[in-house]
């Protein structure tokens, strides 16, 4: 618990810091997978809390792979908006981005064409590839035709972050392209 603490602060003065210096103060998600909540963060205070959050069926991991229902741990930040959704409206990460893509080729997981190709995409602040052994469409969501009580009861998704409908609603104010997403 102590540890958790500790990240939970190192986090929040990093980010404090980030936005001091980029003399804005822009709101950034935090996601507590621990604590199954999501919370709009601007510098270090809590602008609201969702509680009751569902992650990955898998839960969540350091190195995420396509099919494992785990959703990966990191710091993302929103890619695309997709109002349409089959889940109500989608928030897409940026993921895989260049820690999990290095942390994958390191332990032979991926190939040096797949690394780079991940890693250009970042760097030039495109999506990166969504369909290599690290899956993608890892994104914050609300339920669309999704069963609540089940939402309640479980962690459900192939590995992103599921909110109610009228939380993901209450967030969309917050949020637009680009938005940092930490999620541990």
């Amino acid at each position: 618990m102590i540890k958790r603490l500790i990240l939970i602060i190192t986090i929040s003065l990093l980010f404090m810091g980030f936005s001091q210096a980029r003399g804005t103060s822009a709101p950034w998600i935090m996601i507590d997978t621990h604590r199954e909540a999501l919370l709009v963060m601007v510098g270090d205070r809590i602008e609201q809390e969702f509680a009751g959050i569902s992650v990955g069926r898998g839960g969540t991991a350091e190195l995420r792979f396509q099919g494992d229902g785990r959703t990966p741990r990191g710091v993302f930040h929103v890619g695309w908006i997709n109002e349409k959704s089959k889940f109500h409206l989608f928030f897409g990460l940026d993921y895989p981005n260049i820690d999990h893509a290095e942390r994958a080729y390191q332990r032979n997981k991926i190939d040096y064409q797949t690394f780079r190709q991940i890693s250009s995409s970042v760097i030039q602040g495109e999506t990166p590839p969504q369909d290599t052994a690290l899956g993608g469409y890892i994104g914050i969501h609300g339920l669309g035709q999704k069963d609540p009580k089940l939402h309640k009861k479980l962690n459900w998704t192939d590995g992103c972050i599921a909110l109610t409908d009228e939380q993901i609603d209450q967030l969309a104010r917050w949020v637009d392209v680009g938005t940092r997403v930490v999620i541990f």
